[in-house]
């Protein structure tokens, strides 16, 4: 039975943890670094732990803390230790519930190469690409060549955007490997690449699913994540627009059956990319992610509660007939970034946040708090819903329009003037949006204040 969590992470995912947890009428400990002695969730947690000067990163110091204060499970959030196998036999050897998948299931998913593999024999179609993990550039040169460019380089062993580089001929294939080995290994701990065609106006497109081990599973419908700078997401929404509910409901359902053939156990995202007509498998996260919110919105659920249910009891929280999505939700990620995306680490002066009805907003932020620099730019997350596309739209410029944050600079600005171009308003943007409008992004951020 479950009690007392440690939530192994920080920030907005860190407090979004803590209420899931105090709404289940669990206690929480909080495991922090010396660097974020400031950070919001420390303050209501029942027990906190300092595990060193700025990393999340080591295991034993992870468990220490998780059995020093009593604790019988452990949340990892998203990113860190989230996908981390090693983690997971940790958490299981101490006798305590990991809030995520098994360790061997872990361990085949982890590897992103394999990963398409095996969903590949469970009826999903990859993007054409490498077999398996390519560590030397001559065979990349060979495969490329076979797939035909453009390509993406990703790390075998990636996440968040990071090991990625797009190759548009040979001339750039040599440094591009280099480049995305060095990530992965610095990011990861890993080498090892593969390889994938490039869609250059696909959209990329997640499933949200749930399973309980035993060979069930749900999905709470979909997220379309196209807009993104230099492979991270900026806003997300669910469902996908300007596709029917059939075509949503059936890679919903054949995503599920294939999760449920694996008896996989919590919390799981599957991305996929479309383009014309046909969705790709490109890769499974097993972990809650960033942008969960917006799905919590559109299927009005608590996913980091089921979580949590899931560990203690084996049993998913509700059948696929009792989620019932209604309307349109949209998230726009806040961050502490200046016009060209640069890191803008400082101290909050001022913060003013939206409210209102269908507004929700995850952050830890709060007025004299120090966003650090060691940490990613991700500072706010906020999520609308709406009736319609139209009302989640209209009330997310009124929420950006709302918010104010002052001692650094942020891209709300950014996020307004995605919004208000034309073909996102109606629903015709996808992977290249943001490169394709560039320009006219920047210009439009330029004229108005960031904060």
């Amino acid at each position: 039975m479950i009690k007392r969590v440690l939530i192994a992470n920080r920030g907005e995912i860190a407090m979004r943890i803590l209420r899931a947890c105090r709404a289940s009428g669990l206690q929480v400990v909080a495991a922090y670094a010396k660097t974020d002695r400031q950070l919001h969730h420390l303050q209501y947690a029942d027990d906190t732990i300092c595990i060193g000067e700025s990393s999340y990163l080591s295991i034993d110091d992870l468990i220490m803390a998780a059995t020093l204060t009593g604790c019988d499970a452990l949340h990892p959030g998203y990113g860190f230790l989230s996908e981390d196998a090693e983690l997971v036999d940790a958490v299981e050897k101490a006798g305590l519930h990991f809030v995520g998948p098994s360790s061997s299931t872990m361990r085949v998913l982890g590897n992103k190469s394999e990963a398409k593999s095996v969903f590949c024999e469970l009826g999903l179609q990859p993007i054409p690409g490498s077999d398996g993990l390519i560590t030397d550039v001559s065979i990349l040169a060979e495969v490329a060549e076979q797939v035909g460019y453009p390509i993406l380089i990703k790390a075998a062993y990636g996440g968040g955007g990071r090991g990625i580089r797009l190759v548009e001929n040979r001339e750039e294939l040599d440094l591009a490997f280099e480049v995305s080995t060095a990530e992965a290994i610095g990011n990861f701990g890993r080498a090892g690449v593969y390889v994938e065609r490039y869609f250059a106006f696909a959209r990329h497109i997640e499933v949200q699913l749930l399973g309980d081990g035993q060979g069930n599973a749900i999905h709470f419908g979909t997220r379309d994540c196209s807009v993104q700078r230099r492979n991270q997401k900026l806003v997300e929404e669910a469902p996908a627009p300007g596709l029917s509910d059939q075509v949503l409901d059936d890679i919903g359902q054949r995503a599920a059956q294939a999760l449920a053939k694996l008896n996989y156990r919590n919390a799981a995202t599957m991305e996929f990319l479309y383009s014309e007509g046909q969705f790709y498998f490109m890769e499974i996260n097993t972990r809650i992610q960033v942008e969960h919110p917006v799905t919590e919105m559109f299927c009005n659920i608590d996913l980091i509660q089921a979580q949590l249910s899931i560990a203690e009891s084996g049993c998913l929280p509700v059948t696929q007939d009792q989620i019932t999505p209604v309307g349109c939700s949209i998230e726009c990620r806040v961050l502490a970034e200046d016009i060209d995306y640069r890191p803008s680490p400082g101290t909050i002066t001022k913060l003013a946040l939206p409210g209102g009805p269908g507004v929700r907003i995850d952050t830890h932020l709060y007025s004299g708090y120090t966003v650090p620099h060691q940490y990613d730019s991700l500072i706010a997350k906020i999520v609308t819903a709406g009736r319609t596309r139209q009302e989640a739209l209209r009330r997310m410029v009124q929420a950006l329009t709302e918010t104010k944050i002052e001692g650094i600079e942020t891209n709300l600005a950014l996020l307004l003037a995605i919004l208000n171009e034309d073909d996102f308003k109606e629903g015709r943007h996808h992977i290249r949006f943001m490169d394709r409008y560039t320009d006219g992004l920047r210009q439009h951020a330029e004229t108005e204040p960031s904060n």
